[in-house]
C-alpha cells in the first residue's frame, strides 16, 4: 500500500506525518484549544514545528494543562520555574508573553464563554478560507486576514502573535485551509 501524498513540509516523520493528518487544518472552535494552539505556535517562532511537537507534552505538564486562569496569575518563581524547565523551549520572553497572554485571553472571554473563538473565527467571517495552492512555495507567509488578527491581539495585550505567527496558527486550526491541493487532505480539511 502506498503512502498517501501529503504537503511537503511534513516529510515522512511519524510525528509530523500524524499531525498533518489528524489535526493540521482540522478546523478548532473551543476556545480554549483555539488558545493552547497559539501559545505553541508563539513558542515555534524561530525554530521548527515538530521540536514543539515533541515538546508539547512537557508544555502541557509545565503550564498547568495550559489553564489561562492559572497562568495568569504566575508570578516570578514561576518564570523562574519554568526558566529551568527542560521539557519545554526556556525563553524568558515567550513565556512572558504567555503570561501576558493568558490575561489576554480571560479578558476576551470575560465577555461571555465562546468569545475567544469567536474573535478569532471573525478575521475570514467565521468561515474556513480554502485556498487552492499546487506547491508549498505557492503558500504564503502571512495574509491580510493575519495581519489583521496580529494586530487585534496585540491591542488586547498578546505578545509572540505576529502576521507570520498568526498566518501559521490560521493554518494549524483550520481557519484556512493551505493544504497543496493534491494531498489526501485538501478535500476534506478534517471536516
Amino acid at each position: 500500500m502506498s503512502e498517501p501524498v501529503r504537503c511537503d513540509w511534513c516529510g515522512t516523520d511519524p510525528i509530523y506525518t500524524a499531525y498533518h493528518d489528524d489535526e493540521w487544518g482540522v478546523p478548532v472552535y473551543d476556545s480554549r484549544a483555539l488558545w493552547e494552539k497559539l501559545i505553541l505556535d508563539g513558542f515555534q517562532a524561530g525554530l521548527s514545528w515538530i521540536t514543539i511537537l515533541k515538546r508539547r507534552d512537557g508544555f502541557i505538564r509545565a503550564f498547568d494543562g495550559f489553564d489561562p486562569a492559572i497562568i495568569a496569575n504566575y508570578g516570578d518563581d514561576d518564570v523562574e520555574r519554568l526558566m529551568n524547565d527542560t521539557g519545554i523551549i526556556r525563553n524568558r520572553m515567550k513565556i512572558l508573553a504567555t503570561i501576558k497572554n493568558a490575561k489576554g485571553y480571560l479578558e476576551i472571554e470575560s465577555e461571555k464563554e465562546g468569545a475567544f473563538s469567536e474573535f478569532i473565527w471573525s478575521f475570514t467571517g467565521g468561515e474556513i478560507k480554502v485556498n487552492r495552492f499546487e506547491t508549498m512555495s505557492d503558500v504564503p507567509a502571512t495574509s491580510p486576514e493575519s495581519e489583521a488578527m496580529s494586530k487585534a491581539l496585540k491591542k488586547c495585550g498578546f505578545g509572540f502573535v505576529g502576521p507570520t505567527i498568526c498566518y501559521a496558527f490560521m493554518q494549524a486550526v483550520g481557519i484556512v485551509n493551505d493544504h497543496i491541493v493534491t494531498c489526501h487532505r485538501y478535500e476534506n480539511n478534517g471536516e
